[in-house]
């Protein structure tokens, strides 16, 4: 009954969110208008998703990381750190919209999706270390991702000569470039400093520093389009679309790494 109340509220919470990120859309409308209701809801979304995600993860036999936790805490990660760069940048405070209606899938999908993938060796202080780092690095890449998107929406509408109310509030273009590289290159040293950990963890854990597994494949050609893209912005000036579409290529297969091949595995071959 408990968990019943606290999936209602949080689903509530994200939905009235949504509904006000769609207002705020409208031409015509001021998205000041409802900044205070935002302001309240979004950290108690984030609270009740925490507490949802807690009572999903922690079970008596371990952890519980299966797809559907998993894709949930990926998304409430992402969702706290754009509230948190919403407090630094102002002008990402509208972004907080377009992260309601995912934080509602995930929701969604956390109450309809029964995977279990129960992990026991969560004693491991390096196994901590790893997920830990696996799990900021990846919110990190989304919010790189929807940064790119964001960014080709933003020039496509700066050629329009009219911007709607929603991008009107974003910081400017080049500004949101040079964000874009930062949250890359943090990124890019979380995902680095989760294949060390991944390896040492291995092999402590199974004689083998690395298996070749689809995520691990994966996960190291992710590592290189990353890495080459930042190389190139650093050493050669890569930047506008050519750096969003490398962003949107590296996510892509960091997604079939982590998030696809759990799919595979629980949903469609239904391997706990």
């Amino acid at each position: 009954m408990l968990d019943s109340l606290l999936y209602i509220s949080t689903a509530a919470c994200w939905l009235a969110l949504t509904g006000i990120a769609l207002k705020q859309a409208r031409p015509g409308h001021s998205p000041a208008t409802l900044g205070r209701v935002v302001a309240v809801l979004f950290p108690l979304g984030l609270v009740l998703h925490a507490m949802l995600i807690y009572n999903g993860v922690m079970v008596a036999e371990g952890l519980n990381l299966g797809f559907a936790n998993a894709v949930s805490l990926i998304v409430w990660l992402t969702a706290l750190i754009y509230w948190l760069a919403s407090i630094v940048y102002r002008g990402l405070s509208s972004m907080q919209g377009m992260m309601a209606p995912v934080a509602l899938v995930a929701v969604a999908v956390q109450f309809l999706v029964p995977s279990r993938h129960i992990v026991t060796y969560t004693g491991e202080p390096l196994f901590t270390l790893h997920f830990a780092i696996a799990m900021l690095g990846y919110a990190l890449f989304i919010v790189a991702t929807v940064h790119a998107v964001v960014m080709l929406v933003e020039e496509k509408w700066l050629h329009k000569g009219v911007m709607p109310p929603f991008l009107r509030t974003l910081p400017p273009l080049l500004e949101m470039e040079a964000l874009l590289f930062r949250v890359l290159l943090a990124a890019f040293v979380m995902l680095t400093l989760t294949v060390i950990t991944g390896l040492f963890f291995s092999e402590q854990l199974f004689g083998k520093p690395l298996t070749f597994t689809h995520k691990s494949i994966f996960g190291i050609i992710s590592w290189f389009i990353f890495g080459g893209l930042l190389v190139g912005h650093y050493a050669w000036g890569w930047r506008g679309r050519r750096a969003v579409h490398w962003t949107l290529a590296g996510f892509t297969t960091l997604l079939l790494a982590y998030v696809g091949s759990k799919f595979v595995a629980e949903i469609i071959l239904q391997r706990g």
